[in-house]
């Protein structure tokens, strides 16, 4: 019984190739079925991202025959080449299977280190493959101890404290300059990528309102109705910026859209409660003399990146600590599962053993019944059943000396206890 993860990610192949092997959610659970019966797999799961495919497997066969079906099968599912998918293929096996897995769950190998969002996808993916049948003992027991791992690092390493994107690092930079953001008033100026991932930082933190000021409503509105925001034109800036405690700029305008009268006025309007604001456009969305007035704590995206050079440089240090935490328990497991094989090993040497006992034994009853000698009946079973039971180990050994092969020859000395002296 072997583990096998066999994938494509954004280190291995451009989006144009792996989007070409992504799973349909909707579909999942028919692949599934499908990649059993044909890969002929015992168990099996599929974890399908927008940077990454990975198949999860637990089989019997020898990785060359499985590295055929799979290409095969993917080839066929897919509807494309295999010369267009074995270049970017990635393939480990046991161990290696097992701690590639905890290291993706951990974000030890995302995009951007340490990043949350994949464990939730890991854990969507073990959802599906119990709903679709195709996972049992072996996929279980792993599944569940690499959430625990990801636990474990996250609770015990501070990899995922730092923010490492610019959304991210100025809401964390507002959580520091707010003891709470519950009550703060937020407006975000531009409707972009950035915005959004700000904005949904900012919804995940319980912020007390948003409003979204952008040049097309209509492109705000479809950000606003997923966080429950208000929506303005760039025009109403400057009557909504009195009320704003937190503002928030990404545009693309070639011009300042703040400038520092407006800033002054809202100030008063304000009795000259502080406001903080980020400009993360380039060029500037907010008058670089907007930095000038006392009661405004302005930052840009030069002044952000310093903070995110720092904080990567942290995850990196706090990865070196999550390394180690996923090498000790990958070991964990695949002792768990050495474990698993040698009870099945024992399960079955103990039943060929009963059954020759059974049978011997069958036998002289029958002769003590057709009033043969119990003496010579007792001699008989015995030698009988020593003889079974010798004949495997006997054969090993005198096959290993015979073969020259004397470290097989040890082993087998060792395992059969016959080096101990005799008492």
């Amino acid at each position: 019984m072997s583990i096998v993860a066999v994938g494509i990610n954004h280190k291995t192949a451009p989006v144009s190739v792996r989007e070409k092997i992504s799973f349909n959610p909707d579909q999942l659970s028919s692949a599934l079925q499908e990649m059993l019966a044909q890969v002929e797999c015992n168990e099996a799961a599929i974890l399908s991202t927008c940077n990454r495919t990975e198949l999860y497997l637990v089989q019997d066969a020898s990785l060359e025959a499985t590295q055929a079906k799979v290409v095969s099968w993917l080839e066929q599912y897919h509807n494309i080449p295999a010369s267009a998918i074995i270049p970017s293929l990635y393939w480990h096996t046991d161990k290696q299977a097992v701690n590639h897995m905890m290291r993706v769950a951990c974000g030890l190998d995302s995009l951007v280190l340490g990043e949350p969002q994949i464990l939730g996808q890991m854990k969507q993916a073990y959802s599906q493959a119990k709903a679709a049948g195709s996972m049992a003992l072996v996929m279980d027991r792993l599944f569940q101890r690499t959430f625990g791992v990801a636990k474990q690092v996250r609770t015990e390493t501070e990899i995922g404290e730092s923010a490492v994107s610019v959304a991210f690092a100025a809401v964390n930079l507002a959580k520091h300059i707010f003891a709470s953001l519950k009550n703060a008033r937020v407006l975000l100026v531009g409707a972009g990528e950035t915005i959004e991932l700000v904005a949904k930082h900012l919804y995940d933190n319980n912020v007390g309102s948003i409003t979204v000021a952008n040049r097309t409503i209509s492109r705000a509105e479809n950000m606003a109705k997923q966080i429950g925001a208000d929506v303005i034109t760039l025009a109403q800036i400057p009557d909504y910026l009195a009320k704003a405690d937190i503002v928030i700029s990404s545009t693309g305008s070639t011009l300042p859209i703040i400038g520092k009268g407006m800033v002054e006025s809202a100030l008063e309007q304000r009795k000259h409660q502080p406001i903080f604001m980020v400009d993360l456009a380039v060029p500037r969305d907010i008058e670089e003399q907007v930095s000038d007035l006392e009661d405004v704590f302005l930052y840009t995206v030069d002044d952000l990146q310093g903070i995110i050079a720092k904080n990567i440089e942290n995850r990196r240090k706090a990865a070196v600590q999550a390394e180690g935490i996923v090498t000790e328990q990958s070991g964990v497991f695949m002792s768990w599962l050495r474990g698993l094989n040698t009870q099945d090993a024992v399960l079955s040497y103990r039943q060929q053993c009963m059954a020759e006992r059974d049978v011997l034994l069958e036998k002289a009853l029958s002769q003590l019944n057709n009033n043969k000698n119990p003496e010579a009946v007792v001699a008989e079973l015995a030698t009988k059943l020593t003889n079974k039971l010798m004949h495997a180990p006997t054969s090993a050994l005198q096959s290993a000396a015979q073969g020259g092969e004397l470290d097989k020859l040890i082993y087998l000395r060792d395992i059969f206890d016959l080096d101990k002296p005799n008492n």
